[in-house]
């Protein structure tokens, strides 16, 4: 059996933290700072519909497939992920590292009447359980130990389980793009991306095998003229997978 690093350990880098809780206020403003999430979204809500009716045989015409299932967004940020979750009917707490997120989280989810647990803090260091739905949504490319992260990860996934990770790809497109014009356009905010710390498909899923996952779907995040963000088999700037307990 794998022996998985000790858990407790510290994976978040406090910048990064501080990066984005200055970003909290205008977290749900679909034209502002967070523009680029909102226009993701969508996207990655639909590769998640799609793998929680493939992995927990849901009817696909079922407005609350998630009924009666928990859920946990790390990195949750303000809530983007959650709200959408709780609609699917999944019990959903969202946890992430700055107390400014959270607050922002959890006055969105009260001003639209969601009931949804938010937390602050390191995963590890929260005594939470573990959930029949993880999602942790471009906060890979963020932390300081990967591995040490992706352990805390699966170990809050009960027996049974699906997670859902999406991240940018280490191509020399995403540094051109995603970082480089990206940023220098103002589609994200400057300091966003460090594309050293980007992980490759092939890496992320040796690191879950490593913690006895098998992906079982795996598409990019692309965008053309037209068609705007999209699923693609193109994983030149973004990817998103799915994976399960082998």
């Amino acid at each position: 059996m794998q022996k998985r690093p000790t858990r407790g350990s510290e994976t978040i880098r406090p910048e990064e933290a501080a990066f984005f809780a200055n970003l909290a206020k205008d977290w749900w403003n679909p034209k502002g700072k967070m523009a680029s999430l909102h226009q993701v979204n969508p996207v990655r809500l639909g590769f998640i519909r799609s793998a929680v009716d493939a992995h927990f045989s849901a009817d696909t015409l079922s407005v609350k497939p998630l009924a009666g299932k928990s859920a946990l967004d790390i990195g949750c940020g303000a809530g983007l992920v959650c709200e959408p979750l709780t609609r699917l009917g999944a019990e959903v707490t969202g946890v992430d590292a700055a107390a400014e997120n959270v607050a922002a989280a959890a006055a969105h989810a009260e001003g639209v009447g969601l009931d949804i647990r938010y937390m602050a803090g390191e995963l590890a260091s929260l005594d939470i359980g573990t959930f029949d739905l993880v999602t942790a949504m471009e906060v890979i490319e963020h932390v300081a130990d990967k591995r040490a992260f992706l352990a805390d990860v699966v170990a809050s996934l009960a027996p049974g389980g699906l997670l859902v990770l999406s991240t940018p790809n280490r191509t020399p497109a995403s540094r051109l793009l995603l970082v480089g014009a990206a940023e220098a356009v103002g589609y994200v905010p400057k300091g966003t991306h460090h594309w050293e710390d980007f992980i490759t498909p092939e890496d992320l899923e040796a690191l879950l095998a490593e913690q006895g996952l098998e992906v079982t779907d795996r598409q990019g995040i692309a965008w053309r003229p037209g068609k705007g963000l999209h699923l693609s088999d193109d994983e030149a700037l973004n990817y998103i997978v799915s994976a399960r307990r082998a």
